[in-house]
This record gives structure tokens, C-alpha cells and sequence, in this order.
């Protein structure tokens, strides 16, 4: 496929937009495919863009190493072209990030809290147990997938769920393809890539399924090499969720040179393919890996362990990207990758996700609907050994956000400094597929479309963020983090969190001091961990 960066594709890193303003200037009649790319574990300082300093070596941590820096043309011609905003906030952590994304909610309303944190509601009749974790299908109507459907979409959802203990089935997606196969799965038949809890003597250990050996680690399915993937009402299917492979061909194919990203993107592809001569839009969920660190199967032995499995290698030449066919060979832990996959490190991840944007851009142009449609990349927290679950200063919640919309007419490009909430994206995709809310319906997210279409100059007043019990807010002048220290934020550190603490109030402006006074008034709303923890009790 010839690649083009068209006029009318619009792509969104850690948020989104609206619609309507901007699609009846265009003349456009149709609602616009949106695609929600959405990275796992990663920093905006990871992202070149972004300008930091500092960014994280393989092992984890600080580096100013060049060999270590992302190398991204693709998203920084976008970035360059269209917006990327200055600051964006997630929760800390995954699963309340993914509620906030996944709700357009802050935890008081969809009560997860944390990781380990998460609120109950009342198990379903005819259950074991007596609660259950809180569903987000249960708490609100409005998830991104009940969206979609509202808005007259065909959906899609690929990659990482993180739903803790919920049904999959329930989100209002019509497909699905997962890595690695969650929510309860029985034993995967096609794949030992696996880190299980396993008792040895008595006691309990967590072990290596592919060489049988006891590891220092965590329980985790793989999700990169030789992944453990279900599929979601695929059509060649009966239904409900099914492993793959499932053809005579692909179990063929399967095996040490599979990787999990190019699965979730071929599936996705597969769906747009299928659904291209449908009336209906599309709408995509690609909530990736990519960015999170896991356990390294081709390299147990390495005497310096990194945080980050290697990728399939890729080039950037000419304007465009070329892709090395992995040759990886072996068994039981040990193998040979031939030199064929990458050096290990989040900046390959990151290389990786803007290879696949690439050939999302290819894609949009081959269907014919790169000028109608709307992407949407973004990250969850901070990386892994520097920022994830962190509450101090903005390590933990700050994201990269990059806005990509030629096609439209967007009156702003390049940076924005902005306040932006992921909470935003949810009533951006309800703006540009036409769904309102109820009059009493609170979404705490903000339309991000307003300030892209218009000559307005402020998106936000403050963002919010979360961590159990611990709240972190940010104005323009000031920020308080969840240890509450409060920071002066009006400068721009080249680290991006470096900023002044405050210790005298008398020191700085009245400005810092009357902003601080409305972003306390703010926190008791949403200050609900200790009274509030669960879901409503008719829930």
C-alpha cells in the first residue's frame, strides 16, 4: 500500500474530539469511523515530541541516552501538523485510567479507585458470591462500546481489557480479539507463554510454563510473543468468546514468530474489510500492550533483566516503513531470534505503535474513508520505573495527547497548552456520533471539539486524577498531587514534572493563591473513597 498522510484523517494521542460544528462546515453527512488507539504504561516525556530531557532506559528509570529515545516520524509529522497537548491527565494506574477512558467518569461515580481498589456491587441471583466487582455496564449506559451502538456504529474492540471480573460479552462491542485471554478462561490448548501461581513443595510459586522453572514474578498470560488471544462473536464462530487460532491454517502459522500487536491490528483490519460496504460507521477500541512492560520468554536468562520484551524490527526509510519477518527458533526457554526482533526497551514499543499508525493511515486510504474518519491514540499513566501508580507531582497521570484533523476545520495546530482530561474522550465520541446525554446525566468529561473548532482559547479550568484515597488536581498556576504538595506550574521544567514546590503562599501571586482556593473547593465532590467506596446499594 502506498503511504499518505490524507487531508482528511483525523487522529487524536490521549484524547479525542466532537463533531457536528465541524462535519456541517465540511458538508459531511456521514458520521466519521473513529479509531481509540490506546497505549499502555507510557509517559508524554517518551513521546520525542514532547521535548523532555529525561526519558526511560530498558531496566527502567532515567536516561538522556540517545539510543534509548522513541524515534517517531510518523506521529510528529502529525503532531506538527495537526495539535498535541501540552498537558493531559490520567488516572495513576491502569484499571481506574481504563474506568475513566472506558466512562467519561471520575472514581466517585464508576468506583474504581485503584488497582487492588475496586469497588463491589451485588452479585448477580443464583451466584456464589455475595458482591462482585462493580460493572461499568452497571454503572452507567454510557461506556464507550454502549456508545457506539447508540450512535449507529459497527464496533470493535482489540488488545488489553483490564475489566477485572466483569463480562466482556456485556460492553456492547459486536467483536472482539483479546490479549491475552481473560475473564475467567479455561486453559489455553495452543500456547505455553504463560507465568502461572503453581504450588511446588507445599508452597507457593510462580512459574514458568514454557521451561517449567520457578521465577521471581508475577501471574500474566503472554501477551507479546506467542500470545494467548480470544476472540469476541467473531463471525467463523458460534459466538461469545473462543480461542484463536481456530482454522487449520492459522494453527498452522501460530507460534514463536506470532506477535500479539500485528494479531490485534490484522483482526482489526479484518473487521473494517468486512464491515467497509455496511452503511454504518465503524468504531474501533485498540486498547494495545504496547508501552507495558512483561515477561521476557526469549531471554529468562539474561543476567540484566528489561522491563520490556523485544518487537518485530521496523525501518523508516524514504517515507515509510519497512517491516523484518521475525525468524525465531527453539523451545523450553531457549531460543534464538536469529537477529530478527529488536533490542528489548519501552522506545521500541513506542517505534512499534507508530509503525502501526502508519499502517492505520495506509488502511483509511486503501477503504477510501481517510477523509472521514477520526483516530484516537492514547495512554493510560505513567511508564512503568518512573511515573506508573505514582501520586507525586504529575509522574503518574501525565500522558501524551496528539490531535491530527487536516480534513476539518481545526483552528488551532501545533502545541496546545491546555488542560485535557481523558475523561474527555467519551462525550467527544458522543459529540461526533450524535448521542446526548440525559439532562441529569453526570459526565464528568468535556468535549474537546468546542476549543478545536472555535476561536475559544481555554478547553478546561482544572483536571482531576486519582489513587485510592488520594487526590491529585491541576489549574493553570498550581497543582496539588496526591501526597499534597502543592506546585507551582505556570513554568515549563524540561523534565515536565520539575516544578517549583510551594511552601509560602505569601510568596507567590494572588493568582496562584486564588486559584488554589477553587481547586480545593473542587476535591470534596469527588472525595468518596472512605464514604462511598461501593456501588449504590441497589446496585
Amino acid at each position: 500500500m502506498k503511504h499518505s498522510i490524507s487531508k482528511g484523517i483525523i487522529i487524536i494521542m490521549a484524547l479525542a474530539f466532537g463533531y457536528n460544528i465541524n462535519l456541517m462546515a465540511k458538508g459531511k453527512k456521514s458520521k466519521p469511523n473513529i479509531v481509540i488507539l490506546f497505549a499502555d504504561d507510557i509517559s508524554a516525556r517518551e513521546f520525542p515530541i514532547y521535548g523532555s530531557k529525561v526519558w526511560s532506559k530498558p531496566t527502567g528509570g532515567n536516561t538522556t541516552d540517545p539510543k534509548y529515545r522513541a524515534h517517531t516520524p510518523v506521529m510528529d509529522k502529525l503532531a506538527n501538523e495537526g495539535v498535541w497537548i501540552k498537558t493531559a491527565w490520567a488516572a495513576t494506574v491502569c484499571s481506574p485510567s481504563r474506568a475513566m477512558m472506558m466512562t467519561g467518569r471520575y472514581a466517585h461515580l464508576h468506583k474504581w479507585w485503584n488497582n487492588g481498589d475496586l469497588g463491589t456491587s451485588k452479585a448477580p441471583d443464583g451466584s456464589k458470591k455475595k458482591t462482585q466487582i462493580y460493572p461499568f455496564y452497571e454503572s452507567t449506559e454510557y461506556t464507550i462500546g454502549a456508545v457506539a451502538a447508540k450512535g449507529g456504529y459497527n464496533s470493535y474492540w482489540a488488545g488489553k481489557t483490564q475489566m477485572k471480573g466483569n463480562n466482556l460479552l456485556k460492553y456492547s462491542f459486536d467483536e472482539g480479539c483479546f490479549t491475552p485471554g481473560e475473564q475467567g478462561a479455561p486453559e489455553n490448548p495452543y500456547t505455553d507463554f504463560a507465568v502461572v501461581n503453581a504450588k511446588r513443595d507445599g508452597k507457593k510459586v510462580v512459574v514458568n510454563k514454557d521451561n517449567g522453572k520457578v521465577v521471581d514474578y508475577y501471574a500474566q498470560s503472554g501477551w507479546y510473543w506467542k500470545p494467548h488471544v480470544r476472540l469476541m462473536n467473531h463471525p467463523d464462530t458460534k459466538g461469545g468468546l473462543t480461542w484463536w487460532p481456530n482454522t487449520p491454517e492459522t494453527k498452522k502459522e501460530f507460534g514463536l514468530n506470532t506477535y500479539g500487536p500485528d494479531v490485534e491490528l490484522d483482526f482489526i483490519f479484518d473487521f473494517m474489510d468486512r464491515k467497509k460496504n455496511d452503511k454504518k460507521p465503524f468504531l474501533i477500541y485498540h486498547t494495545t500492550h504496547l508501552g507495558h512492560d512483561g515477561w521476557d520468554f526469549f531471554n529468562t536468562d539474561a543476567k540484566v533483566k528489561s522491563k520490556w520484551p523485544s518487537t518485530p524490527k521496523i525501518e523508516w526509510k524514504n517515507g515509510k516503513y519497512t517491516r523484518t519477518k521475525p525468524n525465531i527458533t527453539g523451545d523450553k526457554g531457549v531460543y534464538n531470534t536469529h537477529g530478527t526482533i529488536t533490542e528489548a526497551g519501552i522506545h521500541n514499543h513506542i517505534n512499534y505503535i507508530d509503525y502501526q499508525v502508519w499502517q492505520y493511515l495506509n488502511k483509511f486510504e486503501e477503504l477510501g474513508v481517510a477523509d472521514n474518519t477520526v483516530f484516537i491514540i492514547c495512554a493510560d499513566n505513567g511508564t512503568s520505573g518512573y511515573g506508573k501508580n505514582s501520586p507525586v507531582m504529575q509522574k503518574g497521570t501525565h500522558v501524551p495527547m496528539i490531535i491530527y484533523a487536516p480534513g476539518f476545520n481545526f483552528t488551532k495546530h501545533g502545541e496546545q497548552d491546555i488542560l485535557v482530561n481523558i475523561a474527555d474522550v467519551l462525550p467527544t465520541i458522543a459529540e461526533l456520533g450524535g448521542v446526548t446525554f440525559p439532562k441529569n446525566y453526570e459526565v464528568n468529561g468535556v468535549s474537546l471539539w468546542p476549543y478545536l473548532t472555535t476561536k475559544t482559547t481555554k478547553h478546561r479550568d482544572w483536571i482531576y486524577a486519582y489513587r485510592k484515597d488520594a487526590q491529585l488536581i491541576r489549574g493553570e498556576k498550581v497543582m496539588k498531587d496526591g501526597k499534597d504538595n502543592w506546585y507551582d506550574v505556570s513554568g515549563s521544567p524540561d523534565d515536565l514534572i520539575s516544578f517549583p514546590k510551594i511552601t509560602d503562599w505569601g510568596k507567590v501571586s494572588e493568582v496562584h493563591r486564588a486559584e488554589r482556593k477553587k481547586l480545593e473547593e473542587v476535591l470534596p465532590r469527588f472525595d468518596l473513597h472512605d464514604k462511598e467506596h461501593d456501588a449504590p446499594v441497589n446496585k
